[in-house]
Parts: structure tokens; sequence; C-alpha cells
């Protein structure tokens, strides 16, 4: 079984100076690029560990890769790739995560339109609870898990943060078991109530602005009452108690596909309950896009280190609404 990057690098490149064929130089090409591959995540320390099989149904076999900085600190952040609630190999990096000392569980699940967002969501749990299960194999505190993601990545994030919970304590796999609870989350501008998308009773459950994903929310978005029902069922606002972690969220302003109501909202909700929040509205910005995208994952990082860590960064956060200026990204 090739279990790492630096194995497959090692039987290609065996391969191609084994037999010297009319595809050696593709071959040599190939050896080239995942050499330069495995140097860049060796000199950084980081061990990649890809296709870790979390779930198997419907014949599709859901996968994540685990990232191991060299110097691990105990905490473990979960990374959502989904865009539209689509998900692909292609997607996968580690996200800057691992040279902040977390180890790093790439999460890929299935697609809409075959998968629709209910079952996404479930995928989603079981991710948490496979790497829950996993967690101390790859040197990780099973009670110090973040989770992050953007769009509906950012979604499927504050899913896990209000409606994550215990497990089957009669499940006959042992995965099903365990908690699919996070500890903390930060995602960037996530859906949050689709009965009210850009006002008071926008319902956007495959109708409306979201019309184009119906086939993502199934059949029971075809009648008023499941349009309802999937409304709430699949909105964190709906969900939120004091219990849950405590989220971050960084949103743009002139975001054009998720509307930054869906970030005040939450935020007022959350207080009402008296759960943990801080949003930070990048004026200007769109869906993403943005050149401080990276000061903002920095500062997602110092988030994580407070509450997974207790390490106090050195510039407070508010626990409130704040602001401040983007710079568009040139095409």
């Amino acid at each position: 079984m090739v279990e790492n990057a630096r194995d497959t690098h090692a039987i290609i490149c065996l391969l191609s100076s084994m037999k010297r064929t009319l595809l050696a130089p593709a071959m040599f090409g190939l050896c080239l690029a995942l050499s330069a591959m495995v140097h860049a995540q060796e000199s950084a320390g980081i061990e990649h560990i890809p296709d870790l099989i979390y779930t198997k149904h419907d014949g599709v076999a859901l996968t994540m890769d685990v990232f191991k900085p060299a110097h691990s600190n105990g905490a473990g952040i979960i990374k959502i790739v989904s865009g539209g609630w689509k998900s692909n190999h292609k997607g996968i990096s580690d996200g800057g995560w691992p040279k902040a000392g977390y180890t790093t569980f790439v999460v890929v699940h299935g697609s809409q339109p075959r998968f629709q967002v209910e079952e996404i969501v479930a995928d989603l749990n079981r991710a948490v609870r496979f790497v829950r299960a996993n967690a101390v194999k790859y040197g990780v505190n099973p009670q110090k898990l973040g989770v992050t993601g953007s769009s509906a990545g950012g979604h499927l994030s504050l899913m896990l943060a209000t409606r994550g919970g215990a497990g089957d304590a009669n499940a006959a796999d042992p995965v099903d078991r365990e908690s699919s609870a996070v500890q903390a989350v930060a995602c960037f501008y996530p859906p949050t109530d689709y009965l009210n998308w850009y006002a008071e009773g926008d319902n956007a459950v495959g109708i409306g602005r979201l019309a184009a994903y119906a086939a993502a929310f199934g059949p029971k978005a075809a009648t008023e009452e499941g349009r309802a029902q999937l409304g709430r069922d699949l909105s964190p606002i709906y969900w939120v108690k004091k219990e849950q972690p405590p989220i971050y969220i960084v949103h743009g302003d002139a975001d054009p596909q998720v509307s930054i109501t869906q970030a005040h909202k939450f935020y007022k909700r959350c207080q009402e309950a008296g759960a943990t929040c801080e949003v930070f509205v990048r004026q200007g910005a769109g869906h993403g896009g943005w050149r401080e995208m990276t000061e903002d994952t920095a500062r997602m990082v110092e988030w994580f280190d407070l509450q997974l860590l207790g390490k106090q960064p050195a510039k407070p956060f508010t626990f409130g609404v704040s602001s401040g200026p983007s710079t568009p990204m040139k095409k």
C-alpha cells in the first residue's frame, strides 16, 4: 500500500529508472514534480498522509488527508473542502495550519447533486467522529479540535458547532460511538439562515436566489412545507445554544452570494443565547478574493490558539462585531 507522497515518489522514480519506454519522459516529469512536493513538505517538517477513508456508503469511499507538523501543539484543525457543497481532491491543501503547530485533517465530502446537503452534514459528523477516534494515533488531544471552512465549508463548520454532539453508545462501529462536537470554529462567509437569505422571509431553500441549488436540497425542497423544515434543520442559526463552541466569522460586506446579514443575524442570535461569537467585517469585500485574507487566517490561528490552547493573543479579541478595509485581488 502506498502510504504517502514519499512512497509514491519512490515508486514512480524506481519505475522510471528501471524501464526506458516512450512513457519515460512523462514519468520522469511526474517524478520531478513529486520530488518537489515531497521536498517542500519535508523542508517544512510536515508529514502528509493522504486518502484515509472515514466512511463508505452508496458505493463511494469518502476520504481525508492528514498533515502532521514536526512540532505539534497537541490540537487538531478539521479543514472542510467545500464550495457550493461540492468537494474534490484538487482542493486539498494544509491551509498553513501545520506551520502553527496544528495537525490538520483535510476532509473531502460527497458532492451535490448526487449527495444532498442533509447527507453531507451527516458525513461531516462522521468525519469528526473518525478524527476523534484516531486523534491519539496522530498526536492530537481529542478534546482540542477546531473546524474551519469557507462558504459552504463555513456553513458545514457552523452545523458542526451548533448540532455536533454525542455518538451512539450502542453503535456497532466504535467510530460512531464518538462525539462529533468540536471545541472551536473559525470560518469565512458562512450561510447561517436559509429561511431569511437576504431579508426577512426570503426563503432560499432551493428557490429564489438559490434556485440553482435545488438538487442540493433534494426532493423535500419541492414543497413549501418541505422547504420550511429543511430551512430550520440546515440553518445553524436555529440551533444556537449557550454551550456551543466559540465561533469566529470573517465576512465581506459586499458579498453578492452570501449576504453580510447572515453573519450579523447569527451574531445577534449568539448574543441572545449567551454563546461566544465574534464577527470581523471586511469593508467592500465580496465572496473571497481580498488580499487581507492571509491576515484574516493568521487571526484565525490566534483564535484557535486562544480557544484550544489558552494562549492569549497580543491583540485581544473583542467578542463583538468589528471591521477593517479590504483590497481586491487582481484577476
